[in-house]
């Protein structure tokens, strides 16, 4: 059987290969068809009917699931299919919440953006106006049935890749929604807050709970000291928000943004990324010689931490007790800077910009809280702190690079990959040598975690101990490594997860790219790029060559894994029921 077929689209003879849809060949002759529900391996099942085209058979057939076959010929562009993906479109348009104007997808709206390639100027129908409830309880995302077109990318993406499933298509015909199992909240749910059904919807259906108006409020209070602190993830995908290429780093625009909104300090989470290096990779080294639970697992993904507490609560005693980097810094930020400094903890207000949408659910946790003030007061996505420059009128791209502020602005290359599926692992076995013998490493790049295979494992000998590590991102692949270890299939001495696909430069509060980018472009990888860039550009690549977190346990912590960095930097989890009765 030949590995291709020939086929005719719109006269222009293609080879594509075998198995293959029209959609795709369409694509190799340069041909554009439109389309709406598809997401290239999320969600292709033809629901929408934009991409219809006559391969002549009895009616039209969508693009993006009917297969190619030798000698077809395919016709996309004629009166007969422009008129039937109109009529699809405007009667999508009469059941929508047309308020354009004020929503959060505003210019970046597939809807809108086929409505303009359709030249709709008219609706000729009279649809129901919708008027759902808007679902705003949870911390993390809102979910507004009003403006969903019914695609069904969220539930592709919540059932197939993450496997949480708190979302799915219920009754039929005209009546069809979008929602949470007993139309509960879905705060109510076994939701994990990750926030990919937000990247992949293509209008403003979902959306991150906004903190802005929050972090304006306390940014215009005198009596307050405001920090700032950014995730690795946000400077590799900031720039998207401002027409830069995808995997643009914008470190030094970025800080020098957050300085013009007035935030008193601007300082780097990756300083505290090195931190967690020194207390995890304690905490690895102390079980494996003094046979603790194995193996130890990572707990820098609060999307990771809830699914866990939900799916495997008995594993909750491999987790580590290290808090995520973003509230060991909140509490050092309250505990050692401000004694350093002579400010008062209950006026100090630590905002995080995050890339992570579950990082708002993680920083309202009870238990993160070790000063008796919340680690992180506010949280606000990659997305929210370009809505705050534009709205500050800030000429972003013209921006001057500026520096993190001292002294917790200093930050190795190690703290810089934790952006990425494998960086957490990769950091902490630069420094678990050290963590053992006293002696650095001789091999600084371990290539052997990185990359976008769902599941990666490595094996590394260090002082004569042959460690064992797996590496998963996107919960669907946790689930499947977490099963195998459940089942004593395989065993590791570490592993790390990331809750969502790629790790943090694709998390749920960064730029939403639409399916015309997504469809041809890596996201994963190409942001990746920034943050392995800078990481290799840094003159200290070891979490434990930082001479800030050194000068943390000097000054005040100890020594890494004591009972003053316990008391701060650690904490616990808990198992919770997926739909616990009210």
């Amino acid at each position: 059987m030949s590995e291709f077929v020939t086929l005719t689209i719109d006269g222009i003879e293609v080879k594509a290969p075998a198995g293959s849809t029209v959609l795709e060949a369409a694509k190799l002759a340069g041909i554009h068809i439109p389309t709406l529900c598809f997401l290239k391996g999320i969600n292709e099942i033809g629901a929408c009917r934009m991409c219809v085209v006559d391969v002549g058979a009895r009616s039209l057939q969508a693009a993006c699931m009917y297969p190619v076959s030798e000698g077809l010929k395919v016709v996309t562009n004629s009166p007969e299919i422009r008129e039937s993906r109109k009529v699809t479109l405007e009667l999508i348009l009469s059941n929508h919440e047309k308020k354009c104007l004020s929503c959060v997808r505003s210019g970046n709206c597939e809807l809108q953006k086929l409505a303009r390639d359709l030249n709709i100027q008219e609706i000729r129908f009279e649809g129901e106006e919708p008027d759902y409830p808007v679902d705003d309880l949870s911390p993390s995302i809102v979910r507004d049935n009003n403006k969903c077109v019914l695609c069904r990318r969220c539930v592709s993406v919540c059932r197939d890749v993450q496997t949480v499933s708190v979302i799915d298509a219920v009754d039929r015909g005209y009546r069809t929604t979008v929602a949470s199992p007993f139309n509960m909240s879905l705060k109510d749910t076994p939701c994990v807050n990750c926030g990919q059904c937000i990247t992949v919807c293509p209008v403003g259906a979902l959306r991150e709970k906004s903190s802005v108006e929050r972090v304006w409020e306390a940014l215009a209070n005198k009596d307050l000291y405001v920090i700032a602190q950014t995730a690795p993830a946000v400077r590799a995908a900031l720039g998207e928000e401002f027409g830069l290429p995808i995997g643009t780093p914008v470190t030094g625009k970025m800080v020098s943004a957050l300085k013009k909104l007035k935030f008193d300090k601007v300082f780097d989470t990756d300083t505290a990324a090195d931190l967690t290096i020194m207390e995890e990779g304690t905490e690895l080294v102390n079980r494996i010689k003094n046979g603790g639970k194995l193996p130890l697992i990572t707990s820098c993904s609060p999307g990771w931490i809830k699914f866990c507490e939900h799916n495997f609560p008995d594993l909750l005693d491999n987790l580590s007790t290290c808090k995520s980097p973003q509230n060991m810094f909140g509490a050092m930020l309250k505990s050692y800077y401000a004694e350093k400094m002579g400010i008062d903890p209950s006026k100090i207000f630590v905002v995080s910009v995050m890339p992570c949408t579950a990082k708002k659910f993680e920083a309202r946790r009870p238990e993160l809280a070790a000063t008796g003030y919340p680690d992180v007061d506010e949280v606000i996505t990659t997305r929210e702190l370009a809505e705050m420059i534009r709205e500050a009128g800030i000429d972003f791209l013209n921006l001057k690079d500026e520096p993190f502020d001292d002294p917790m602005g200093e930050a190795s290359g190690a703290g810089v990959i934790f952006g990425v599926t494998g960086g957490v692992m990769e950091a902490a076995l630069r420094s678990v040598p050290y963590l053992l013998t006293g002696k650095d490493p001789d091999q600084i790049d371990i290539k052997a975690v990185r990359g976008e295979d769902g599941i990666k494992t490595a094996e590394v000998e260090v002082a004569g101990i042959r460690i064992k590590a797996a590496v998963a991102h996107g919960l669907g692949n946790a689930r499947k490594l977490l099963e195998k270890v459940r089942s004593g299939e395989e065993t590791y001495h570490f592993i790390e997860i990331m809750a969502c696909p790629g790790g943090c430069v694709t998390g749920g509060g960064q730029p939403i790219q639409p399916a015309s980018v997504r469809n041809e472009i890596d996201l994963r990888t190409e942001r990746a790029k920034a943050i392995y860039q800078e990481d290799a550009a840094s003159t200290i690549r070891l979490s434990h060559h930082n001479p800030a977190v050194q000068k943390f346990y000097e000054e005040y912590l100890g020594e890494p894994g004591g009972h003053k960095a316990h008391h701060l930097l650690h904490t616990h989890y808990t198992a919770r029921e997926n739909y616990p009765e009210n």
